[in-house]
C-alpha cells in the first residue's frame, strides 16, 4: 500500500462497496485526504445482490457521470407471483419508459464506482485486510492492517453485514439468526433475443424485468420457510435466487441450494430459464433486523454506514440506495467535523441527525414491525394464501361441468375447515400491522 505523509489521512473508509465509495467521494470532493480500503482483489469481487439498484441515489452522488454507469437493463416490468405446486397468480406492473431502477453486476458496478471515486481524488487500496481499529483516549484514531497502522481523526466503517470492526468497538452485537437472510443466486446465460421474448421486453430500449416468487417451496406436510424468490434480467443472462431466513434454515434443517433447485424446477419458473448455461453461483448475508435492531451508528471518531449499519428495507429490496445515501451523509459529517476540528461523540452524532431527516431512517422506522409481523405468519403468507389464490383462479377460469356456486362454496368451506377463525384474525392482524405501520 502507498505511504502518504506517514500514513496520515483526514478520513479512512473501510470497505469499497457503494456506501464506502459514496462516503469517500463526498469527502474527496470537499478537498480532504481520504483513503478507501478494500479487502477484496477489486471492488465488488466479494459482493452480491439479486440484480438491481435504484438509480435516484446514484444520480444524487454522481450527477455528472451516472449515465456512464455499467447498467445492464432498466427494470420496466415488475411481477409478483403467488405459487402453489403447479401454478401461479401474477400481479404485474409494466412501465415501458421507467428508468428508476436497473439490473447490474456488482463486480462491474462497484469497480466503476471506485474509478469515479479515484477521479475525485480518493486514494484506493485493494487487497488490504483491516485487523482492528486504533483507539486512543476512548476515540478511534485509525486502523491497523496486516502490514501497517493508518491514522485518521475519522474512520468510517462500511465493511458489510458482519462488520468485525463495529463489533470490536462495541457498536453492534452478534446478529440473531432470525434477523439475517441468506441470499443464494445463480446467473444463467441466455441470448438477448430469448430474454426479450420470454419476458416481453426490448433490449434495444434497454428494457428489463424482475419477478418475485412467493410460495411454492414447501409440500403439503411441511412447514414453509420464510423465503422469497427473485429473478432479474441482464443483457444476455438472468439471475434467479432466493433469500431465506437463517433461523428457518436451522429450525427446518433446510439446504438453500436445494430450495433454489426446487424453485428452478417449478412449472412456472422452469420455462423462463430453460436451455440456459450456468455462469456462476453466489451467496450473501443480508441484515433484515431493521429499525429495531440498528447498532450504535457513531462514536468518538467513527461512523457506521450501509450494510454494516443494517440499512436494508427487505420489503422493497432497498439496500444499495440506503448504503449510498448513508455514506454521503457520513461524508458530509466528516467534512464538517474536520472544519470544526471536533471528533468526539457529539460531533459524530451529527451523522445520526442527518440520517433522521433522510428517507433512509424515516422508511426504516415506518417499516420497523413489518418483517416481524409477516414472519410470525410465515405459513399463511408463504404457503396457505398462495395456494388458495391459485385454487380460486382455477375455478374462476375453468369450466368444470358443475355450478360455479358449488365450486366457490366448496372453496370457502374448505378455507374455514383448514383455517380457524383465530388463525384468520391473526393473519388479518399481521396484515394490518404491516400496512398501517407504514402509514403511521
Amino acid at each position: 500500500m502507498m505511504e502518504i505523509e506517514k500514513n496520515f489521512f483526514d478520513v479512512v473508509v473501510v470497505g469499497a462497496g457503494p456506501a464506502g465509495v459514496s462516503a469517500a467521494t463526498t469527502i474527496a470532493r470537499g478537498g480532504r485526504k481520504v483513503l478507501l480500503l478494500e479487502r477484496g482483489v477489486s471492488a465488488g469481487s466479494k459482493n452480491m445482490i439479486g440484480g438491481a439498484v435504484f438509480l435516484s441515489a446514484l444520480k444524487e452522488i454522481f450527477p455528472d457521470s451516472y449515465k456512464n454507469a455499467p447498467i445492464e437493463r432498466y427494470i420496466n416490468k415488475h411481477t409478483w407471483s403467488l405459487l402453489d405446486k403447479k401454478s401461479s397468480v401474477d400481479v404485474t406492473y409494466d412501465n415501458q419508459v421507467s428508468q428508476t431502477s436497473a439490473s447490474i453486476y456488482r463486480s462491474k458496478f462497484d469497480s466503476w464506482l471506485v474509478e469515479e471515486a479515484k477521479k475525485a481524488g480518493v486514494y484506493f487500496s485493494p487487497q488490504t485486510l483491516v485487523l482492528s481499529a486504533i483507539v486512543e483516549n476512548d476515540r478511534v484514531v485509525g486502523v491497523k492492517t496486516e502490514l501497517e497502522e493508518i491514522y485518521a481523526p475519522i474512520t468510517i466503517l462500511a465493511d458489510g453485514v458482519n462488520s468485525l470492526l463495529a463489533k470490536q468497538l462495541g457498536l453492534k452485537d452478534e446478529h440473531e439468526s432470525k434477523d439475517i437472510v441468506l441470499a443464494v443466486k445463480e446467473t444463467i446465460k441466455l441470448s438477448k433475443e430469448i430474454i426479450d421474448t420470454r419476458f416481453n421486453v426490448d433490449f434495444a430500449q434497454k428494457q428489463g424485468a424482475m419477478r418475485n416468487f412467493i410460495g411454492g417451496l414447501s409440500d403439503d406436510n411441511q412447514e414453509a420457510p420464510f423465503a422469497l424468490g427473485f429473478m432479474y434480467t441482464y443483457q444476455d443472462a438472468v439471475s434467479i435466487g432466493l433469500g431465506v431466513n437463517l433461523k428457518d434454515l436451522e429450525d427446518l434443517s433446510l439446504n438453500p441450494s436445494e430450495l433454489l433447485d426446487k424453485l428452478k424446477e417449478h412449472p412456472v419458473v422452469k420455462p423462463l430459464i430453460q436451455g440456459g448455461e450456468l455462469l456462476e453461483y453466489s451467496a450473501h448475508l443480508i441484515p433484515e433486523g431493521g429499525y429495531n435492531k440498528l447498532p450504535k451508528l457513531s462514536d468518538a471518531g467513527v461512523m457506521v454506514v450501509g450494510d454494516a449499519a443494517g440499512f436494508v428495507n427487505g420489503v422493497h429490496f432497498e439496500g444499495t440506495n440506503f448504503a449510498m445515501i448513508s455514506g454521503k451523509l457520513a461524508g458530509e459529517t466528516a467534512l464538517w467535523a474536520i472544519s470544526a476540528n471536533e471528533f468526539d461523540k457529539n460531533a459524530m452524532q451529527v451523522y445520526e441527525k442527518k440520517l433522521k431527516n433522510s428517507f433512509v431512517m424515516k422508511d426504516l422506522k415506518s417499516y420497523k414491525n413489518v418483517i416481524e409481523s409477516l414472519y410470525s405468519r410465515t405459513n399463511s403468507i408463504m404457503k396457505y394464501y398462495p395456494k388458495k389464490a391459485c385454487e380460486f383462479f382455477e375455478i374462476f377460469t375453468g369450466a368444470l361441468g358443475v355450478p360455479k356456486r358449488e365450486s366457490f362454496r366448496g372453496l370457502i368451506c374448505d378455507f374455514f375447515k383448514q383455517r380457524s377463525l383465530a388463525e384468520f384474525f391473526a393473519d388479518l392482524k399481521a396484515f394490518i400491522v404491516a400496512v398501517f405501520g407504514v402509514l403511521k
